[in-house]
Parts: structure tokens; C-alpha cells; sequence
């Protein structure tokens, strides 16, 4: 399964009040492990994280072919700056370019714009080289997303941009890197 969301929280436990432990970006995949009510736990595909979203229609896998590199990406519901709607793709983001038009690249029913995505397979020479654009970005507990960042997701992030596992909790990535 897939987020189609431009962020969906992760909760602890199968209730809006438990704590947020991590985020799901836009193109994001995730396995089901089971529903419970109205609420799914699932197991990221990314770092083999588990929590629980609320229930929705989720769409399938698609293997994506582009990442955001900057920050945020503007959505736009034509292939014209005119077009801007309030949605953002945060950094990490993935999508399917279905179409190219000028400028522009379709995904799902929106466009972004070319020069804010990179190929999926792309990687930086140095990893860290980016990080300076969560600078002035809120602290949020869990957050992974350009509204709010935690300290693990700064680090998780621009390993994840360049292919590269790194696990989402501070305790764990001492361990590992």
C-alpha cells in the first residue's frame, strides 16, 4: 500500500490521542498488518516501522520514478504556476511521472514542477549536503515532514533521499551508523 497523503501520522497506539511516532510521506509504501476498527497497523516498508493510521482507501504500490529534493514541492492541479493549489509534497516525497508537460510533471491528478524533483535513483555525494533546508523547521515529536521535524528524522531523511536504510530512532541509529 501506498500514502497518498501529503503526510499521514503514525500513531503508538489505535487512538488519535496516543503519541505520533513517525510520519508517512506521499508515496511512502507499507504493509497492512492488520485493521482494527477503523484504524490499520502497519509496518513501514522503509525502516520496518510499526504503528497504526486511521483506516483509509489507500492505493496500491506504484513503483515511483522521481523524489522531492527541496524542502516542499507546490502542487498544481494544471501544468501552470496559475494553477497552485494548498498541497505540498515534503522533501523525500515520491511519485510516478505519469505525463511531461513543459515544465511539469503529472502524478496521480496533480503536476509539480520538473526542476524541484530528482530521479529516483539519484544520490548526493554527500549525504548531509541538504540538511540546511529543515533550518528555522519546527522541533515536532515524530514529525518527518517540512511543518514539523524530531532530531532521528533529520538524521533518517537524507539517508532515505540517497537509497540508503538508516532507522528512524535516535537509539537505533547509534547502534547502526
Amino acid at each position: 500500500m501506498r500514502s497518498n497523503s501529503s503526510v499521514i501520522n503514525v500513531y503508538k497506539k489505535n487512538n488519535i490521542r496516543s503519541e505520533v511516532v513517525t510520519q508517512l510521506l506521499y508515496g511512502d509504501t507499507f504493509k497492512k498488518i492488520k485493521k482494527i476498527g477503523s484504524w490499520i497497523k502497519i509496518k513501514n516498508d522503509t525502516d520496518n516501522y510499526k504503528g497504526y493510521v486511521k483506516s483509509n482507501n489507500f492505493p496500491s504500490c506504484q513503483k515511483s520514478t522521481h523524489k522531492v529534493h527541496k524542502l516542499y514541492s507546490a502542487v498544481y492541479s494544471k501544468p501552470s504556476e496559475k494553477y497552485k493549489t494548498k498541497k505540498k509534497l515534503s522533501f523525500g516525497s515520491k511519485i510516478k511521472v505519469l505525463k511531461k508537460k513543459g515544465n511539469f510533471y503529472k502524478f496521480d491528478n496533480f503536476w509539480v514542477i520538473k526542476k524541484d524533483l530528482k530521479n529516483i535513483n539519484y544520490k548526493s555525494k554527500d549525504i548531509f549536503k541538504g540538511v540546511k533546508k529543515f533550518i528555522n523547521i519546527k522541533y515536532k515529536w515524530g514529525g518527518k515532514h517540512y511543518s514539523g521535524i524530531d532530531c532521528s528524522a533529520l538524521v533518517q531523511l537524507p539517508f532515505n533521499f540517497n537509497n540508503k536504510f538508516c532507522p528512524r530512532d535516535s537509539k537505533d541509529q547509534i547502534k547502526y551508523l
